[in-house]
């Protein structure tokens, strides 16, 4: 075959297999048999073997995976993924439209939706051309997973029709249905490994899987709801929708366009009602403005768009029988009693253990063993019991009664004083604790070991290889090899055995090797300071630049920090007082972790906004919103989502909204343009 002729026959074969994807996947409505379609994707393969430079990155044969992806690389997202405000009340939602209604002061049309459950994910396309798939992360940067996402079958790697924008953005959610869910936990308990607790838990760890091949087996699926953006060809929220339906993407078929809020509420309803019979899981509905030029109008705060509002569905509550209780002892030593239920279905999972939280609500339940208690999983991992069905209360219970001594090491237990969580003292000597903070110094957001996991974690610690942070970094081959333990499934109470084989060990010790390179904000998360989350890692890491400099800032100087209160500065300086800690951190030192900032990535570059509250606003010539934000916070300042009496000055770009506009002259704020702000901090 020639090479033009294998061109055309690749082109044809392209074009028949997306047809017929799309048939599948999003129309429900196959047109050929599997075997006939995996007939024409061979010999699509075998082409483009053959004819190497003539294969597309985006062909169909992509779906089924094969990149290796080490590190997922950072993206900023050029619209903000900003997070839904969320309501369970009906209340709140009449509050939410009126309030529309009054900034508006014209007639408003809404489009409602249903809420999905699983991982918010946005999608660039050039000329038509899947290039880029990135997840929410932190709303201001995310993971680049464009491999993982080609794997998904429903979404389009070259878009059909015509009309669509050269360049743009779509945003959705990729979910795990049950079909695939229930398939994936059955082959994980036959592989003696750990159940997903649900199925958004399962999407969001197949996403970030490294094999993209792995990934393609996990049968995701995306649902569409989004076209972020000022240049786009619609006036309204639900035309862009319909265009992207034409262009390929999957979009929900429950939606409507309502007028009054008894036309949302009924449709609210109607999902509530529907939502047990989806082959997916939601938690609610989504109202939105459906004209743009109101959505521009409204505007955002700092968090979330004011033109829409998710209405979430109150857990569902199941009866069953509380069997005992265990306190189990979490890293900061925290003790914290969970609930063995007689096994009970609820929200589509079968329940067996529920959270109790601590001694206060033991006492204000009154809970007994032998109680017939209620139930509830209001979109957490383990569900809590909210209450206790008094009628059959056996005569003689006795009330639960909380631990005096650690369940694990026998230690006398503390409570502080306006803190209702009991605590175990004995840091060091504590196993769950120890294990703790190694599983969270491993975590994803941390040191991101991922080859490692809790199960691994106690084998290593069991077999004395481990007993603390450090002490991964000394880990050999020879080690780990033959390592194995067996143990009792909590929620199924079978025995199941872990181990560790050559390629196991070795993809271990890879994955400690590739943490030397985690930036000093995460390897400071890692560390497991009390109180000090990502947010606050990342701000002193920024302000202080190296470990030193932290360990050197008296209480005073770390309250200077924003966001930093006296109890984060008080909980950063003892850590620091321990001996144990230091000798720790001289120990990863040694192992070659960033225990200082990249000269490169060091923004700070002045203090001539101190003090100073600023909002950006519009699109600019030079720079984009979001390095404006950033350039705010190098120089000192603080970025606010909306104009207060508070607000320093309004920076302001084009196509600054009108209401922002409005608002900042009737409070007399300074609006400041790109050159003068420039000059300002001296910026070229």
């Amino acid at each position: 075959m020639t090479k033009e002729a294998a061109k055309s026959e690749i082109q044809k074969l392209t074009e028949e297999l997306n047809r017929h994807n799309h048939a599948y996947y999003s129309l429900s409505k196959p047109e050929i048999s599997d075997n006939e379609f995996d007939l024409l994707l061979k010999e699509l393969e075998v082409l483009e073997q053959k004819f190497p430079e003539l294969a597309s990155p985006n062909s169909p044969t992509q779906r089924v995976g094969g990149e290796i992806t080490r590190e997922f690389r950072q993206v900023t997202h050029q619209y903000p993924m900003l997070s839904l405000s969320n309501t369970y009340s009906i209340e709140e939602v009449k509050e939410w439209e009126t309030r529309i209604h009054k900034l508006i002061g014209e007639e408003v049309e809404y489009v409602c939706e249903i809420k999905f459950d699983g991982v918010a994910i946005g999608l660039t396309y050039q000329n038509g051309i899947l290039i880029q798939a990135v997840t929410r992360g932190d709303g201001v940067q995310g993971d680049d997973v464009t491999e993982n996402v080609k794997t998904v079958h429903n979404i389009p790697l070259q878009l059909k029709g015509d009309g669509y924008p050269v360049s743009f953005e779509i945003r959705g959610e990729i979910f795990m249905p049950h079909t695939s869910f229930n398939r994936l936990n059955k082959m994980r308990l036959e592989e003696s490994e750990e159940p997903f607790a649900n199925p958004r838990n399962a999407a969001s760890g197949s996403l970030k899987m490294q094999n993209s091949a792995e990934v393609a087996k996990r049968r995701l699926n995306c649902f569409f709801y989004y076209l972020p953006g000022t240049d786009l060809p619609f006036k309204t929220h639900y035309d862009s929708l319909q265009a992207a339906r034409s262009w390929g993407f999957q979009i929900s078929g429950y939606i409507a366009k309502c007028s009054t809020i008894h036309e949302i509420f009924d449709f609210v309803h109607e999902i509530d009602q529907l939502r047990k019979g989806l082959p997916f899981d939601i938690d609610g509905a989504v109202i939105k403005v459906n004209d743009l030029r109101q959505q521009e109008i409204l505007g955002s705060t700092a968090k979330s768009p004011r033109w829409a509002i998710a209405y979430k569905f109150k857990a569902e509550q199941a009866e069953t029988r509380l069997n005992s209780v265990d306190f189990q002892v979490g890293r900061t030593g925290a003790v914290t009693p969970v609930a063995n239920l007689e096994p009970v279905l609820l929200a589509g999972t079968v329940v067996r253990r529920a959270s109790l939280h601590n001694a206060d609500i033991i006492a204000a339940l009154d809970i007994r063993i032998g109680d017939t208690v209620y139930v509830e999983k209001g979109g957490e991992i383990i569900p809590k019991i909210t209450g206790v069905k008094m009628e059959g209360r056996l005569p003689d219970s006795m009330p639960v009664t909380f631990l005096q001594f650690c369940p694990e090491c026998r230690t006398a237990l503390i409570r502080s004083e306006g803190e209702s969580a009991w605590y175990c003292p004995n840091r060091e000597g504590c196993p769950p604790q120890i294990k703790g903070r190694i599983e969270h110094f491993i975590s994803r957001k941390a040191m991101n070991i991922d080859t490692l996991g809790e199960g691994k974690i106690s084998i290593l610690y069991d077999h004395g290889l481990v007993r603390n942070m450090a002490d991964l970094y000394d880990l050999k081959q020879e080690d780990l090899l033959g390592l194995e333990k067996v143990y009792q499934d909590p929620d199924t109470g079978k025995e199941r055995k872990m181990s560790f084989k050559e390629k196991s060990a070795t993809n271990i010790l890879s994955g400690i090797q590739l943490s030397r390179s985690v930036p000093f904000d995460r390897v400071l998360y890692a560390l497991g300071i009390r109180f000090v989350g990502e947010t606050v890692a990342r701000k002193l890491a920024y302000r202080f630049h190296s470990i030193e400099a932290i360990r050197n800032a008296d209480i005073d100087t770390l309250i200077d920090v924003e966001e930093i209160g006296d109890k984060i500065a008080e909980s950063v300086v003892d850590y620091f007082l321990q001996p144990e800690n230091m000798k720790l951190i001289g120990r990863l030192q040694v192992a070659g972790l960033n225990f200082s900032l990249n000269p490169d990535t060091i923004i700070n570059k002045g203090t001539e906004l101190e003090g100073k509250s600023i909002v950006v606003s519009g699109v600019f010539q030079l720079y984009s919103r979001d390095e404006m934000k950033r350039m705010v916070e190098a120089h000192g300042g603080k970025n606010t989502g909306s104009i207060s009496s508070k607000t320093t000055f309004v920076l302001t770009g084009e196509n600054m909204g009108p209401a922002k506009k409005k608002k900042a002259e009737s409070l007399q704020i300074p609006l400041i343009s790109e050159t003068d702000f420039l000059q300002m901090v001296n910026e070229k």
